[in-house]
This record gives C-alpha cells, sequence and structure tokens, in this order.
C-alpha cells in the first residue's frame, strides 16, 4: 500500500481539525457524502440551543468547505489572503440560494510536515490554527480558474468563534463576505 500524498494527509487533518473542535464546542459533526462533496460540502455542522446571546431558532445548521494549506497566507490589512482553487467551489460557497448556510473553514498548517503534529504522554497538538470565512454574497469571479479570498484573523476557527457563528445563525444573522480592505 502506497502512503498518503502530502495533499491528502492535508486533507485528513483538517477532518481532525473539524471534529476536534466541533466536538470540544458540543456541536455535531458530520462528513459529507460524495454527492454533497461533489456539490462543495465536505462537512455538516449541527447545534442546539439555546445559544449564546440568545435567538429564535433551537436547532442550526451549517455547511463546511475544508481546505489545508503549508504556504504562509499573506496578509492583508486584517486578514489571511488564500486562493481557492476552483471557480464552481467558489460559487457554491457565494451562492444566497442555498438554504444551509456554508463557510469555508482554511487549516493553515506549518511548511514542514514534520512540525504538523507533536505528542507526548501530556497532548497530543495540531499545530498552527484554521479560520473560517461566508463567501455568501461576494462578487462574481472574472477568473477561470482560481478566486482569492480574505479570511478575517479575528474568525478563528475555534470552540468559541464556532459557538458564536452557531449563535449568529440562531438569530437569522448569516454572516455576509467582506472583501479585505472594505
Amino acid at each position: 500500500m502506497k502512503p498518503l500524498s502530502s495533499a491528502n494527509v492535508e486533507s485528513e487533518l483538517s477532518y481532525a481539525y473539524l471534529h476536534a473542535v466541533a466536538s470540544a464546542a458540543g456541536v455535531s459533526c458530520q462528513i459529507a457524502g460524495r454527492h454533497e462533496d461533489a456539490a462543495g460540502v465536505d462537512a455538516k455542522l449541527a447545534a442546539w440551543g439555546p445559544f449564546p446571546s440568545g435567538g429564535k431558532r433551537r436547532e442550526v445548521d451549517l455547511k463546511v468547505q475544508l481546505k489545508a494549506t503549508m504556504q504562509v497566507p499573506p496578509e492583508v490589512g486584517d486578514a489571511f489572503s488564500y486562493c481557492l482553487s476552483g471557480i464552481p467551489r467558489y460559487d457554491d460557497l457565494r451562492s444566497e440560494a442555498v438554504s444551509t448556510p456554508r463557510i469555508l473553514v482554511v487549516l493553515f498548517l506549518p511548511p514542514m510536515a514534520s512540525e504538523w503534529i507533536t505528542h507526548t504522554d501530556c497532548a497530543l497538538s495540531l499545530h498552527k490554527c484554521a479560520y473560517w470565512v461566508s463567501l455568501r454574497g461576494a462578487k462574481a469571479s472574472t477568473n477561470k480558474t482560481a478566486q482569492t479570498v480574505y479570511l478575517p484573523k479575528k474568525q478563528r476557527f475555534d470552540g468559541a468563534g464556532l459557538l458564536a457563528l452557531l449563535s449568529r445563525l440562531s438569530r437569522n444573522d448569516i454572516p455576509q463576505y467582506e472583501e479585505a480592505g472594505a
């Protein structure tokens, strides 16, 4: 059997990161099936209230597109720049014609694979972290293969950030995309 490619390892680590954060936050996480994957959905999250800051909904669903990269992200103001491959994926994420909100979660890994994970008797650590962005309402791309998107530094994908996002969604406050520097 051949070992996984570096890209496949990065992908698996992004799923592990998502599961760890969702589990710690008390949120259900389910890997999407192949049909949803074809529609740009890698995982589905579900949470039940009450939510911080209240809300109208007691149950909230969220779909996630996962990406991972070893590239050091360029900083543009208060955001990280990321080149999202595949305009159909970009269009799926920016669509306002979907009933369940979608976000892009990008895991930024250290440049050296040997630094991705460390483990001791006391801890298993996945190094670096992920950020999320809603591309809902973003402008149509004029590119044919990829689109640069901006992930706000304040939108770290961690337990507190996930619960804050789900709380917003429970109030029907669906985040809209904001271009960096806008």
